[in-house]
Protein backbone atom coordinates (compact mmCIF):
# COMPACT_ATOMS: atom_id res chain seq x y z
CA UNK A 1 0.00 0.00 0.00
CA UNK A 2 2.83 2.53 0.90
CA UNK A 3 4.58 1.74 -2.27
CA UNK A 4 1.25 2.47 -4.07
CA UNK A 5 1.61 5.66 -2.43
CA UNK A 6 4.67 6.64 -3.37
CA UNK A 7 3.94 5.99 -7.06
CA UNK A 8 0.75 7.68 -6.91
CA UNK A 9 2.21 10.90 -5.44
CA UNK A 10 5.42 10.62 -8.09
CA UNK A 11 3.15 10.52 -10.88
CA UNK A 12 1.13 13.23 -9.46
CA UNK A 13 4.05 15.19 -9.30
CA UNK A 14 5.33 14.72 -12.85
CA UNK A 15 1.57 15.78 -14.15
CA UNK A 16 1.64 18.76 -12.39
CA UNK A 17 5.40 19.59 -13.23
CA UNK A 18 4.51 19.40 -16.81
CA UNK A 19 0.69 21.37 -16.68
CA UNK A 20 2.77 24.11 -15.32
CA UNK A 21 5.48 24.35 -17.65
CA UNK A 22 2.95 24.25 -20.62
CA UNK A 23 0.60 27.15 -18.32
CA UNK A 24 1.13 29.32 -21.01
CA UNK A 25 -0.97 26.96 -23.76
CA UNK A 26 -3.73 26.62 -20.63
CA UNK A 27 -7.19 25.92 -21.77
CA UNK A 28 -8.72 28.54 -19.02
CA UNK A 29 -8.17 32.15 -18.80
CA UNK A 30 -5.19 33.57 -16.50
CA UNK A 31 -6.26 34.32 -13.06
CA UNK A 32 -6.79 38.23 -12.16
CA UNK A 33 -5.91 37.80 -8.67
CA UNK A 34 -4.11 35.22 -5.74
CA UNK A 35 -7.12 33.20 -5.48
CA UNK A 36 -11.14 32.87 -6.54
CA UNK A 37 -12.55 30.31 -5.03
CA UNK A 38 -15.49 29.42 -6.61
CA UNK A 39 -18.94 29.95 -5.17
CA UNK A 40 -21.02 26.64 -6.16
CA UNK A 41 -24.55 28.34 -4.90
CA UNK A 42 -24.06 31.83 -6.69
CA UNK A 43 -26.20 32.30 -9.31
CA UNK A 44 -23.97 34.39 -11.29
CA UNK A 45 -21.91 32.44 -14.28
CA UNK A 46 -19.41 33.85 -15.65
CA UNK A 47 -16.45 32.01 -18.07
CA UNK A 48 -15.78 29.88 -14.80
CA UNK A 49 -17.47 30.81 -11.59
CA UNK A 50 -18.30 34.30 -8.90
CA UNK A 51 -16.29 33.94 -5.96
CA UNK A 52 -16.67 33.51 -2.25
CA UNK A 53 -16.07 35.41 0.34
CA UNK A 54 -16.24 32.85 3.49
CA UNK A 55 -12.41 30.78 2.46
CA UNK A 56 -11.04 27.85 4.40
CA UNK A 57 -8.68 25.39 3.56
CA UNK A 58 -11.37 23.06 2.69
CA UNK A 59 -12.09 24.70 -0.53
CA UNK A 60 -8.52 23.12 -1.63
CA UNK A 61 -8.88 19.75 -0.51
CA UNK A 62 -9.81 16.76 -1.81
CA UNK A 63 -9.53 12.87 -0.59
CA UNK A 64 -11.47 11.19 -3.14
CA UNK A 65 -8.97 9.81 -5.16
CA UNK A 66 -6.85 7.92 -2.93
CA UNK A 67 -9.12 4.81 -2.52
CA UNK A 68 -10.04 2.41 -5.66
CA UNK A 69 -13.39 3.17 -6.67
CA UNK A 70 -16.16 0.20 -7.53
CA UNK A 71 -16.62 -0.36 -10.99
CA UNK A 72 -19.88 -2.21 -11.62
CA UNK A 73 -21.11 -1.00 -14.79
CA UNK A 74 -21.35 -2.11 -18.44
CA UNK A 75 -18.05 -0.40 -19.73
CA UNK A 76 -16.19 -1.62 -16.92
CA UNK A 77 -14.19 1.76 -16.15
CA UNK A 78 -15.13 4.53 -13.42
CA UNK A 79 -14.18 7.81 -13.49
CA UNK A 80 -13.81 9.98 -10.44
CA UNK A 81 -13.34 13.43 -11.08
CA UNK A 82 -11.09 15.76 -9.01
CA UNK A 83 -12.57 19.35 -10.66
CA UNK A 84 -13.88 22.99 -9.71
CA UNK A 85 -16.96 21.13 -8.65
CA UNK A 86 -15.39 19.13 -6.25
CA UNK A 87 -12.63 21.37 -5.31
CA UNK A 88 -13.57 24.86 -5.61
CA UNK A 89 -10.27 26.42 -4.91
CA UNK A 90 -9.31 25.45 -8.48
CA UNK A 91 -11.52 27.88 -9.87
CA UNK A 92 -9.37 30.14 -12.36
CA UNK A 93 -6.77 28.24 -12.01
CA UNK A 94 -6.76 25.68 -15.21
CA UNK A 95 -6.10 22.73 -13.80
CA UNK A 96 -7.96 19.45 -12.92
CA UNK A 97 -7.28 15.67 -11.94
CA UNK A 98 -8.92 12.53 -12.70
CA UNK A 99 -9.06 9.31 -11.32
CA UNK A 100 -10.02 6.11 -13.45
CA UNK A 101 -10.55 2.43 -12.41
CA UNK A 102 -10.60 -0.09 -14.65
CA UNK A 103 -12.17 -3.93 -14.30
CA UNK A 104 -10.20 -6.23 -16.20
CA UNK A 105 -11.39 -5.66 -19.59
CA UNK A 106 -12.81 -2.95 -18.47
CA UNK A 107 -13.05 0.85 -21.27
CA UNK A 108 -13.30 3.82 -20.97
CA UNK A 109 -14.98 4.57 -24.32
CA UNK A 110 -14.12 6.55 -27.02
CA UNK A 111 -14.59 10.38 -25.60
CA UNK A 112 -13.15 14.08 -26.33
CA UNK A 113 -12.54 16.81 -23.53
CA UNK A 114 -13.42 19.90 -25.49
CA UNK A 115 -11.76 22.48 -23.06
CA UNK A 116 -8.11 20.60 -21.96
CA UNK A 117 -5.01 18.74 -22.84
CA UNK A 118 -5.33 15.31 -21.17
CA UNK A 119 -2.12 13.49 -19.80
CA UNK A 120 -2.53 10.59 -18.13
CA UNK A 121 -0.38 8.18 -15.77
CA UNK A 122 -0.94 4.53 -15.33
CA UNK A 123 -1.24 3.92 -11.10
CA UNK A 124 -1.81 0.04 -11.52
CA UNK A 125 -1.77 -2.77 -14.04
CA UNK A 126 -1.55 -1.77 -17.97
CA UNK A 127 -3.86 -0.37 -20.49
CA UNK A 128 -3.96 0.41 -23.90
CA UNK A 129 -4.47 3.80 -25.12
CA UNK A 130 -5.09 5.87 -28.65
CA UNK A 131 -6.64 9.09 -29.73
CA UNK A 132 -7.27 10.11 -33.37
CA UNK A 133 -6.57 12.97 -35.47
CA UNK A 134 -8.94 15.13 -37.89
CA UNK A 135 -7.01 13.03 -40.41
CA UNK A 136 -8.27 10.01 -38.85
CA UNK A 137 -4.88 8.40 -37.97
CA UNK A 138 -4.69 6.55 -34.88
CA UNK A 139 -2.12 7.04 -32.18
CA UNK A 140 -2.05 3.74 -30.21
CA UNK A 141 -0.03 2.22 -27.33
CA UNK A 142 0.32 -0.19 -24.25
CA UNK A 143 1.16 1.83 -21.08
CA UNK A 144 2.35 0.49 -18.16
CA UNK A 145 2.80 1.40 -14.19
CA UNK A 146 4.64 4.33 -13.72
CA UNK A 147 4.17 5.61 -17.38
CA UNK A 148 2.32 8.18 -19.21
CA UNK A 149 0.94 8.85 -22.11
CA UNK A 150 -0.86 12.37 -23.64
CA UNK A 151 -4.34 12.86 -25.33
CA UNK A 152 -4.26 16.33 -27.53
CA UNK A 153 -6.85 18.74 -26.52
CA UNK A 154 -10.60 17.97 -28.34
CA UNK A 155 -9.10 14.86 -30.13
CA UNK A 156 -11.53 11.22 -29.50
CA UNK A 157 -9.43 8.95 -27.76
CA UNK A 158 -10.25 5.56 -25.56
CA UNK A 159 -8.44 3.91 -22.94
CA UNK A 160 -8.79 -0.30 -22.31
CA UNK A 161 -7.69 -2.70 -19.85
CA UNK A 162 -6.76 -5.51 -21.69
CA UNK A 163 -5.50 -7.35 -18.89
CA UNK A 164 -7.00 -9.63 -16.32
CA UNK A 165 -6.80 -8.11 -13.24
CA UNK A 166 -7.24 -4.04 -12.19
CA UNK A 167 -6.00 -1.15 -13.67
CA UNK A 168 -5.98 2.48 -12.21
CA UNK A 169 -4.65 5.62 -13.51
CA UNK A 170 -4.44 9.76 -12.50
CA UNK A 171 -5.35 11.82 -15.62
CA UNK A 172 -4.70 15.40 -15.11
CA UNK A 173 -6.26 18.19 -17.16
CA UNK A 174 -5.21 22.07 -18.05
CA UNK A 175 -8.66 22.99 -17.32
CA UNK A 176 -10.55 23.41 -14.07
CA UNK A 177 -13.82 21.71 -15.66
CA UNK A 178 -12.54 20.22 -19.32
CA UNK A 179 -15.68 18.77 -19.88
CA UNK A 180 -15.85 15.31 -21.13
CA UNK A 181 -18.37 14.34 -24.60
CA UNK A 182 -18.84 10.64 -25.07
CA UNK A 183 -19.29 9.82 -29.05
CA UNK A 184 -21.67 6.77 -27.92
CA UNK A 185 -23.61 8.58 -25.14
CA UNK A 186 -23.44 11.97 -27.24
CA UNK A 187 -25.16 10.34 -30.45
CA UNK A 188 -27.50 8.05 -29.20
CA UNK A 189 -28.79 9.30 -25.80
CA UNK A 190 -29.63 12.90 -26.51
CA UNK A 191 -32.31 14.90 -25.38
CA UNK A 192 -34.13 15.20 -27.03
CA UNK A 193 -33.17 12.50 -29.51
CA UNK A 194 -30.97 12.83 -32.38
CA UNK A 195 -33.53 12.19 -35.58
CA UNK A 196 -33.05 8.41 -36.46
CA UNK A 197 -32.60 8.90 -40.23
CA UNK A 198 -29.72 11.50 -39.19
CA UNK A 199 -27.90 8.10 -37.41
CA UNK A 200 -29.08 5.58 -39.83
CA UNK A 201 -27.53 7.51 -42.69
CA UNK A 202 -24.67 8.53 -40.88
CA UNK A 203 -24.03 5.35 -39.77
CA UNK A 204 -25.30 2.96 -42.74
CA UNK A 205 -27.78 0.88 -40.72
CA UNK A 206 -31.53 0.45 -40.60
CA UNK A 207 -33.85 2.07 -37.41
CA UNK A 208 -33.47 -1.01 -35.44
CA UNK A 209 -30.50 -0.95 -34.80
CA UNK A 210 -30.31 2.31 -34.01
CA UNK A 211 -33.35 1.83 -31.72
CA UNK A 212 -31.28 -1.10 -30.17
CA UNK A 213 -28.09 0.84 -29.52
CA UNK A 214 -30.35 4.06 -28.09
CA UNK A 215 -32.23 1.54 -25.73
CA UNK A 216 -28.71 0.04 -24.09
CA UNK A 217 -27.86 3.66 -23.45
CA UNK A 218 -30.79 5.36 -22.33
CA UNK A 219 -30.28 7.03 -18.35
CA UNK A 220 -31.31 4.20 -16.38
CA UNK A 221 -34.35 5.68 -14.58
Amino acid sequence: MAAASAVMCRGILVIMAVIMLTSKASADPDLLQDICVADLTSDVRLNGFACKSNVTAEDFFFAGLAKPGVVNNSVGSLVNAANVMRIPGLNTLGVSLSRVDYAPGGLNPPHTHPRATEIVFVLEGEIDVGFITTANVLFSKTIKKGEVFVFPRGLVHFQRNNGKVAAAAIAAFNSQLPGTQSIAATLFAASPPVPDNVLTKAFQVGTKEIEKIKSKLAPKK
